[in-house]
């Protein structure tokens, strides 16, 4: 009987989050100078982009934001900004959030060892590189780790705790 009650809600919860989706009025196809990092020889902005969701599913109790480069030359992708504990109240970050402190979310390490936004940097002659921006409904609150948690621990308490996700991908090379 748990087994048939479990099922149900969770297709339920899958049909209900297949309306979940994220949107940017900032990103479009291509990142803009904006969102390229000014440092490793790029010379952009640096600032990160607008992002809103809606239709996050029942049960969700906060949400984090990913910004991720799954073609970077590393071997594990490249993590260009963390942003977790977001209030299951909040739908939207502002262009730049990710540029300042907040206490309204936590900003953890990028891989390029700070906190908050890093843009798109990829090697110069490299195929244009993929920027996937996730949004991550999830089942807990709060994660319970701090802005110095590294990349791949806060993936691993993402994946245990994401209800659905939603992403928007742009392209940028040099």
């Amino acid at each position: 009987m748990k087994k048939i009650a479990l099922s149900i809600f969770f297709s339920v919860s899958m049909i209900f989050a297949q309306n979940f989706t994220l949107s940017s009025s900032d990103l479009q196809g291509q990142l803009t100078s904006k969102q390229v990092f000014n440092g490793f020889g790029c010379t952009g902005e640096n600032i990160s982009p607008e992002l809103s969701w809606k239709d996050a599913p029942k049960g969700t109790k906060s949400f984090a934001i990913t910004a991720y480069d799954p073609d970077a030359p590393t071997g594990s992708g490249w993590w260009h900004w963390i942003v977790f504990d977001i209030s299951k109240d909040k739908f939207t970050l502002p262009t730049g959030f990710g540029n300042s402190e907040s206490k309204n979310a936590i900003q953890s390490i990028t891989d390029y060892g700070k906190s908050g936004f890093g843009g798109a940097c990829p090697p110069v002659g490299d195929k244009a590189h993929r920027y996937v921006f996730t949004v991550h409904a999830l089942d807990i609150e709060t994660l319970g780790l701090d802005k110095n948690a590294n990349p791949a621990l806060v993936g691993f308490y993402l994946n245990s705790h994401t209800l659905a996700k939603a992403s928007l991908i742009s392209y940028y090379g040099r």
